[in-house]
């Protein structure tokens, strides 16, 4: 059940919505507790007068107090505050997304820096279907951008490259992301039929979000929670989320959205990990446990070949040397993967020894799974 409350508590209230003052309420929170934080702040939009499409209807542009400063200096001192009080909660390891449009993002980049913060990536939004400029008078402004960065320089921050390139059809993942705003079903009305929210953020948005730098059972704090977006998507992915609201009537429909959200089950939350993170298998393991024997040769795509040796180095046309520096050294390359360069010969098909070494990986993977249960 989500539940909506003031903050006070000296122990984290995960999955819940705290009432209050963004910076109050995060002052209040337990330091180093966080995994993520995704702000949507304020973007202090300046605007001036009612805005009109041409068949002469209102536009329900921003035009709430809460995104109306008295100066910039004002919205600088807000988001210096804000940013130092988020800064506070992260962990040693922990990062930060901040979204904003042209009105803000710049300044808010600046302050990140000021604070401490190391910026990682700036990622355009580019929205497949914008508003159009009703006035004619500028581009058409058709894209918002994030700002990733980790708490500090030397933060190991969560990042799940391959898992973002598995979402991308096994092509790495851009900077420029290209989804829709939110429209349609996922678009939140009132009890009148008008938006519950004017800048409510699409789901797609803050799945790739979280799939992308965080991982299950990880802290996702929103200071700026509004209707729930991030709540939602993290509750559906297995991760825990700390919400901050202070106007009531978006922690009511946040609380009520987040209230009908399913998590997907464990096994659907699997993504994707990074090779680098398997277990290591010297080329010589192969050798030891006979699934390669000395004096096999194996050979290359293009033809070249190499002889295996009992301490699991290879020899071929004089060179010898691991799988990856006689490779290069055949190929007169200045590196090589040997896992994917050399195959084997088995009933006339040429296999490459990478099948081997994932052979012995899914075996470990096999022998630890008692214990995880």
């Amino acid at each position: 059940m989500t539940r909506t409350k003031a903050a006070g508590a000296a122990t984290l209230p995960l999955n819940e919505i705290l009432a209050g003052d963004c910076i109050e309420v995060m002052n209040r929170l337990p330091e180093a507790s966080v995994d993520l934080i995704f702000a949507d702040p304020p973007y202090n939009l300046q605007l001036r007068g009612d805005l009109h499409r041409p068949d002469n209807s209102r536009v329900d542009a921003v035009d709430d107090a809460w995104d109306q400063f008295a100066s910039f200096e004002a919205y600088d001192r807000f988001t210096r505050d804000w940013l130092r009080a988020a800064r506070r909660l992260l962990r040693p390891n922990g990062a930060i997304w901040v979204i904003g449009s042209y009105h803000n993002i710049f300044r808010v980049g600046a302050a990140l820096q000021n604070e401490g913060f190391w910026i990682l990536n700036d990622v355009v939004w580019r929205k497949s279907n914008p508003m159009p400029n009703f006035r004619g008078k500028r581009l058409t402004n058709a894209h918002e951008t994030l700002i990733w960065a980790s708490k500090a320089e030397a933060s190991k921050y969560t990042f799940n490259y391959e898992a973002l390139k598995a979402l991308n059809e096994g092509v790495q993942m851009r900077s420029d992301w290209h989804l829709p705003i939110c429209t349609g079903h996922e678009r939140i009305k009132d009890a009148n039929g008008d938006k519950a929210h004017p800048t409510q953020k699409p789901e797609s948005l803050l799945h790739r979000v979280l799939v992308s730098t965080t991982n299950p059972g990880d802290v996702v704090l929103d200071p700026f929670f509004g209707t729930g977006t991030t709540g939602a998507v993290a509750k559906m992915l297995g991760r825990n989320f700390v919400g901050i609201e202070r106007e009531e009537t978006y922690r009511e429909v946040a609380a009520r959205r987040i209230e009908r959200i399913r998590p997907y089950d464990r096994t659907a939350l699997e993504v994707t990990g990074s090779k680098r993170a398997e277990p290591r298998i010297p080329f010589g393991q192969l050798v030891e446990r006979g699934m390669l024997r000395p004096g096999e040769v194996l050979v290359s795509p293009n033809g070249k070949s190499a002889k295996v040796r009992a301490d699991g180095t290879l020899v071929g046309n004089d060179v010898k040397g691991s799988i990856h520096q006689v490779g290069a050294a055949l190929e007169g390359a200045p590196s090589c993967n040997g896992w994917t360069y050399w195959h084997f010969r088995r009933e006339g098909k040429m296999i490459p020894i990478d099948l081997l070494r994932q052979q012995i990986r899914a075996e470990m993977s096999a022998a630890e799974a008692p214990r995880a249960n």
